[in-house]
C-alpha cells in the first residue's frame, strides 16, 4: 500500500494515518484544505517527500470542490490555499516545491477556464506522485552500491516508505539491497520526542522482514564504539547550497559521533531537496513544536513538572563537513561535488 495516493474516481486524497501506527493501519481521506493543513501539522502525513505529494493531491482534491465561477476567482482561492499549505510546515522544501508546481499548472491553464485549470492540476499531481516513486527508487539503487551483504546500517527518524509514496529516501538503499539478495541489518534510533523511529521505521522494516534492532537515541555512541555500525543513512528536509542539511532533531549529534568513530555518514534526498537559494544551514527556518510532545505525549501522566520551559525544535542542522556524501537520484555526491551542481 502506498503512503498517499489519489482516489481517481472520487478525486480524493487517500493516506495512511501515521499517528495510529504501529498499533493499527488506518486509511483516511481528505478533500478540504483546512483538514489537509491539520493533517500535515499533526503529522498524520509526514516525511518531506510524502508531505509534498500529499499536498499536491490534496490541493487538487480541494480545488475540485471550489465554488468559484470565474478563473480569476478560482485562482484567487488557490492562492489562499497556497499560503496555508506553505505555512503548515516551513522546514521541508518538498512541500513548497510541490505547491508551486500545482499553482503553475493552474496558472498556465487560466485563460482556458476552470475545468482546464483543474485538469492541469490533476496531471501535475499525478506527475509529482509518479516522480516521487521513480526518484526514491533511483536513490535506493545508487545507495545500494555502498552496501555489502551482512552489513549493519544505523538510521534516525523515519525516511522510509512511510515518509514517501513507496521506497523512501534513507531506507531506499536498504530496500533495494534486499531486493538484490543482500542481507542488511538496521539499527534504528527511537527518535524522541515523537518516536518516528520506534513507531514507524521499526514497523515498516519488520513488516518487510528486514532485521531491525531498536535503540534509544542516547545509545548511538555505544553501538558505534563496538564497530558494528558500517554506515549511517539519514534523510533530509532541506539541504543548503553549501551542503548543510536540516533533518530530524538529533541528526547533527549522530553525525558528530559518527565522525569521532569513523563511520561514514550519508544523507539521502531527492535533488529537489537541495535549496540553492539557501546559502547555509543558518538560513534554514527550523520549525518549533508544542511542548506537549516532550512533557506528556506517550505517557499516561505528565512526565515533567508543570510550569517549566520546554525546547522542542523539530529539526537540527548538520554541518556539511560532517557529511560523507549526499545520495540523490542523480548519483552520490561529495559536498564539494554538490556545490558544483548549482
Amino acid at each position: 500500500m502506498d503512503t498517499v495516493w489519489l482516489d481517481e474516481e472520487r478525486n480524493m486524497l487517500m493516506y495512511i494515518d501515521q499517528t495510529k501506527l504501529p498499533n493499527s493501519v488506518e486509511v483516511r481521506e481528505c478533500c478540504d484544505i483546512f483538514k489537509l493543513v491539520d493533517i500535515i501539522q499533526r503529522l498524520a502525513i509526514r516525511g518531506a517527500p510524502a508531505i509534498g505529494v500529499g499536498a499536491a493531491i490534496g490541493l487538487y482534491a480541494a480545488a475540485c470542490r471550489f465554488e468559484d465561477e470565474t478563473p480569476e476567482a478560482f485562482y484567487y482561492t488557490l492562492r489562499k490555499c497556497e499560503r496555508l499549505l506553505k505555512d503548515s510546515r516551513p522546514t521541508a522544501v518538498n512541500l513548497a516545491v510541490a505547491v508551486d508546481r500545482m499553482m503553475n499548472a493552474a496558472k498556465r491553464a487560466k485563460r482556458y477556464g476552470i475545468n482546464t485549470m483543474i485538469a492541469g492540476m490533476r496531471r501535475e499531481a499525478r506527475n509529482i506522485y509518479n516522480e516521487d516513486i521513480a526518484t526514491c527508487k533511483r536513490i535506493g539503487e545508487h545507495g545500494a552500491t555502498l552496501l555489502r551483504d551482512g552489513m549493519s546500517v544505523l538510521t534516525h527518524c523515519n525516511a522510509g516508505r512511510l515518509a514517501a509514496v513507496r521506497y523512501g529516501t534513507a531506507l531506499a538503499p536498504i530496500y533495494v539491497a534486499t531486493e538484490q539478495g543482500k542481507l542488511i541489518h538496521v539499527f534504528v534510533d527511537e527518535t524522541r520526542p515523537l518516536l518516528q523511529g520506534a513507531r514507524l521505521t521499526a514497523f515498516e522494516l519488520h513488516d518487510s522482514n528486514i532485521p531491525v534492532t531498536l535503540q534509544c537515541d542516547n545509545m548511538a555512541a555505544s553501538i558505534m564504539k563496538t564497530g558494528r555500525v558500517g554506515m549511517i543513512f539519514v534523510g533530509a528536509d532541506r539541504v543548503a547550497a553549501n551542503g548543510d542539511t536540516a533533518n530530524k532533531i538529533g541528526t547533527s549529534g549522530l553525525a558528530i559521533i559518527a565522525k569521532h568513530y569513523g563511520v561514514p555518514f550519508y544523507v539521502c534526498a531527492p535533488f529537489t531537496t537541495i535549496d540553492f537559494n539557501c546559502a547555509t544551514g543558518d538560513d534554514i527556518v527550523i520549525e518549533q513544536r508544542d511542548e506537549y510532545e516532550v512533557t506528556d505525549l506517550h505517557y499516561e501522566k505528565r512526565m515533567a513538572p508543570p510550569g517549566i520551559g520546554v525546547y522542542n525544535p523539530a529539526f537540527d542542522v548538520t554541518p556539511h563537513e560532517l557529511i560523507t556524501g549526499i545520495i540523490t537520484e542523480r548519483g552520490i555526491f561529495s559536498v564539494e561535488q554538490l556545490i558544483e551542481q548549482k
